[in-house]
């Protein structure tokens, strides 16, 4: 079967709501420049309409912004495939541990990496693509305020971290997720702008705060089932009583349950990107071929035949 990807297409599609702002700020203009009596009313309509956008903006999970990745499309859950995603990173003193871990397991993971802490663990970066993972892109410094920028300051945390991340693995990422997942309405047109897709998570364990590893045990394996999109820390992973990292603890307890339910841990690349292929393992990512820092790659499914994403 061939391989089908998504399509390249990078014109920014404003999402209803913004649209609806846009008319309601041009008509609170309009009426009160008409009728300036009203403008107690037109105000309180614009500042309402302010409070929504910014509320949109606080909850991750949100899509009224625009596109938002909470969960694999119908067709990876119909192949019981899973989404591990993995933050803040690379950390020295834990990424070698999970990379180890998810190898035990046959897992594959996205590790969305933070552009400067890359460029000082590039080694790691480089690890993490050779056995089989993904690296995305987390923002160049974490910043944050990253929620409080404009078009010029997320085009420069985003697209940095874009050309740091190639630079190093030779793969140009094609999601990204914003730091703790906050954003505002004009993180969108610049993610178009991009080629980027926009990932949040079905659950997370708030594995950074919380350093009872049953808890957040329960918190992600509550309701597991394909097409989840599941969220854990690396970088900045809080620690248990004994001075581990809750994700080293957590881990094999998830990837225990995801083999017990018979799902599959697999790349949001191939589960996304990769809609069908030849053979078992459907859009397996082990096969790459060529990678390209101009966000081509080359993929050889199991028949050995060569796509380009």
């Amino acid at each position: 079967m061939p391989l089908r990807t998504a399509p390249d297409d990078r014109r920014w599609r404003p999402a209803p709501l913004i649209k609806a702002s846009v008319l309601l700020h041009a008509g609170a203009m309009a009426a009160t420049a008409f009728s300036p009596e009203i403008w107690p009313w037109t105000g309180g309509a614009v500042v309402a309409d302010q409070a929504l956008l910014t509320l949109a903006g606080l909850w991750p999970r949100c899509g009224l912004l625009g596109p938002n990745l909470k969960r694999l499309p119908p067709e990876a859950a119909a192949r019981n495939e899973i989404a591990i995603t993995i933050d803040d990173g690379p950390a020295p003193a834990v990424t070698p541990a999970v990379l180890d871990l998810l190898d035990r397991y046959g897992a594959k993971a996205t590790f969305f990496c933070v552009g400067e802490r890359a460029t000082h663990h590039p080694e790691l970066c480089r690890e993490i693509v050779a056995r089989g993972h993904a690296v995305e892109n987390h923002s160049l410094r974490h910043r944050r305020d990253f929620a409080l920028l404009g078009l010029r300051g997320f085009s420069r945390e985003i697209e940095a971290a874009q050309e740091t991340l190639a630079a190093i693995t030779g793969i140009r990422p094609r999601f990204f997720r914003a730091p703790a997942g906050l954003r505002n309405p004009l993180l969108d047109p610049v993610l178009s702008r991009l080629d980027l897709r926009l990932v949040s998570w079905t659950r997370r364990g708030f594995d950074t705060r919380n350093g009872d590893p049953g808890s957040v045990s329960a918190r992600l394996l509550q309701g597991l089932n394909g097409g989840d999109i599941l969220l854990l820390h690396d970088g900045n992973a809080a620690r248990t009583t004994g001075g581990d990292a809750v994700i080293l603890i957590v881990l094999p307890r998830l990837l225990d349950a995801i083999a017990a339910a018979g799902l599959r841990a697999v790349t949001l690349r191939s589960a996304i990107l990769f809609l069908g292929s030849a053979g078992p393992g459907p859009g397996s990512h082990e096969h790459y071929a060529q990678d390209r820092a101009d966000g081509s790659l080359g993929f050889v499914p199991r028949s050995g035949a060569v796509s380009g994403l």
